[in-house]
């Protein structure tokens, strides 16, 4: 049966802009947009339903995160504020190597119970999809444990998640000094195997001085075009590598991070209809002071979508909305180009573009109704926790849901 919800207003983000609709109507039936448009020309429908005057926006949309991971790096919180860097702690065994030690000792249930915790701060906050990578197993029965978890999320939780292997994320100490083999090891074994599974969406890689080169890196690539898989890399976080135009000639749906990539990067990315996912959270964390390349960004038209790279050592936030207000403070966007990089371009980044992240006829039916003056009003509020109603594939959900 349709439904119409109703007395509100919707920046429908339709086309990356707010889109407004002023006293609007959408009409939903089995988890689909069937209408949406001005009240006064909304088809009729037995079941209505009050929205009390609030904007709608489409489901937020977190398209880059590590939510399960076992252990805390809070301790290198504390060296890094001390002087010591990412680098010298990473070649210390610790920064990844850290979690990946813990995550393997975790057993499936404690990774599930502690990412569900996460999750649902997210979901709280308005997401209603995520993408969560695997990355801190870096062998096969522990890249297939987080996978599991991660397909169990999706399973258990009212939440849409896309999961990617990210097991080309660092050099586990069982190939120390042997990154080809290690390569070798996740082209040749590891990948085609948790793909043949179906636990895998889409592959990612850590294209870095401190992890896998240009030429590491599109191995992996070749892989995931065999195996069907599309492809995202973290690229230009730390160096110039040219990661960001490799990611473009392989079609990847987004490359992420991006402190240090070029024009002819942007170019590249423009061109490829690649989405730019900028990391907010990880800059701040980190005390980057180069920034993305924003102009070169604006003038090749690359999609710019914003993401929490929730993770342990990095990024440890549970907040979108807080993503949104540093990019704008930070990255210099307007509060409705932050929107639609939480929005329009972070469901271009997960290959959800046709099905996720505006409000359009034929669109899946997640939402959220916010009371707020004005949509800008979500990148302005630092923290906090809007008073807001969310709707997933047509149905309202509660936060007890959200909990669970």
């Amino acid at each position: 049966m349709p439904t119409l919800w109703h007395n509100c207003h919707a920046a429908t983000l339709a086309e990356g802009r707010y889109s407004i609709i002023e006293n609007a109507g959408i009409v939903t039936e089995a988890g689909v947009i069937q209408w949406i448009g001005p009240l006064a020309q909304a088809p009729v429908s037995d079941e209505q339903v009050d929205l009390q005057g609030h904007w709608v926006t489409p489901g937020l949309i977190d398209c880059h995160t590590h939510l399960v991971y076992g252990g805390n790096r809070s301790g290198e919180f504390e060296q890094r504020l001390q002087g010591v860097s990412y680098a010298d702690i990473a070649a210390s065994g610790g920064g990844i190597a850290n979690t990946v030690r813990a995550t393997r000792a975790a057993t499936e249930e404690e990774l599930f119970n502690s990412a569900r915790r996460r999750l649902a701060c997210l979901q709280r906050e308005g997401v209603t999809t995520v993408e969560i990578k695997s990355g801190y197993g870096l062998d096969l029965a522990s890249e297939r444990k987080m996978l599991r978890v991660i397909r169990r999320l999706g399973a258990e939780l009212p939440v849409t998640v896309k999961a990617t292997c990210l097991a080309a994320h660092a050099i586990p100490a069982e190939y120390k000094d042997n990154a080809a083999g290690y390569i070798g090891y996740v082209c040749n074994e590891l990948l085609p195997a948790l793909a043949s599974e179906g636990l895998v969406d889409a592959v990612d890689a850590f294209c870095e001085y401190l992890a896998f080169s240009p030429a590491q890196v599109e191995q992996v690539f070749q892989t995931a075009a065999r195996l069907g898989l599309p492809v995202k890399l973290h690229a230009e976080q730390l160096s110039s590598l040219g990661g960001a135009s490799l990611a473009a000639r392989y079609q990847a749906l987004s490359a992420d991070h991006l402190e240090f990539m070029t024009s002819a990067d942007a170019a590249a990315m423009g061109a490829a209809g690649t989405v730019a996912v900028l990391l907010p959270g990880a800059f701040y964390f980190l005390r980057e002071t180069r920034l993305p390349p924003m102009q070169a960004l604006h003038d090749h038209n690359v999609a710019i979508a914003l993401s929490t790279d929730s993770n342990p050592g990095t990024s440890p936030t549970l907040s979108l909305r807080l993503m949104m207000n540093m990019a704008c403070t930070l990255f210099r966007l307007t509060p409705e180009q932050a929107l639609a990089g939480v929005t329009l371009h972070a469901a271009r980044a997960l290959g959800l573009g046709s099905s996720h992240g505006s409000l359009e006829e034929g669109k899946v039916a997640d939402f959220v109704a916010w009371d707020i003056e004005q949509p800008a009003d979500l990148a302005y509020w630092l923290g906090g926790d809007l008073d807001k109603r969310i709707i997933r594939h047509g149905a309202e959900l509660n936060f007890t849901q959200a909990r669970q």
